[in-house]
């Protein structure tokens, strides 16, 4: 959405996780998405530092300027959530731990995001922000485990800004399924040649 909002133009190459083509590992050993290779070769594989990369260059609703008030928030995010997070999403992983109990504790940070939005319409202000991006893909993924449980919660506020962000246009706009890619048939070179990126 970053990117997307930034209105950088990009190539993209749909990655079955299952079926990662080498080109990738090559790019980026850990082999998670997304990855993103820039034209001089450099290679940025975390989600921040993709954001942080696009909203730099065009930056037109003025997110980055919310990253130093967002940094906390989305700390809490991609440490304790997303830990319990996992363990209830894939709760047969991890067998000797309870779901109910990370469930519980996810839904500490679900009810602190649900209290920001009483006052505002995004989680820091009446605008858009770094954090709102940032978290939006991890509180849907929770909400998608257990999509009864999630609309059951006393979450009004939190619900109605998830629906918000999924039916933006920005949102839309990166979902569109594309076939995934193929170096074979794109006749695709590592290290990457200028004319293939």
């Amino acid at each position: 959405m970053a990117i997307a909002l930034s209105q950088v133009e990009v190539e993209l190459r749909e990655i079955k996780l299952s079926n990662k083509p080498l080109q990738m590992l090559q790019a980026s050993p850990k082999g998670t998405v997304p990855v993103l290779v820039l034209l001089e070769g450099e290679v940025l594989s975390e989600s921040l530092d993709i954001m942080h990369w696009a909203l730099s260059i065009n930056d037109p609703a003025k997110i980055a300027a919310s990253w130093e008030k967002s940094k906390k928030l989305i700390q809490m995010n991609d440490g304790g959530f997303k830990y319990h997070l996992d363990r209830y999403k894939y709760g047969d992983r991890y067998p000797d731990e309870s779901t109910e109990v990370h469930k519980h504790k996810g839904e500490e940070f679900l009810a602190l995001l649900d209290q920001k939005l009483h006052c505002t319409d995004y989680l820091l202000s009446s605008d858009l922000s770094f954090a709102d991006l940032a978290i939006v893909p991890f509180v849907r993924q929770w909400a998608h485990v257990g999509p009864t449980v999630f609309h059951d919660q006393p979450y009004s506020k939190l619900q109605g800004w998830l629906s918000r962000m999924l039916e933006s246009k920005p949102f839309i706009d990166v979902m569109e399924k594309y076939p995934p890619w193929n170096p074979k048939e794109a006749g695709v070179t590592f290290p990457f040649q200028a004319d293939e990126l």
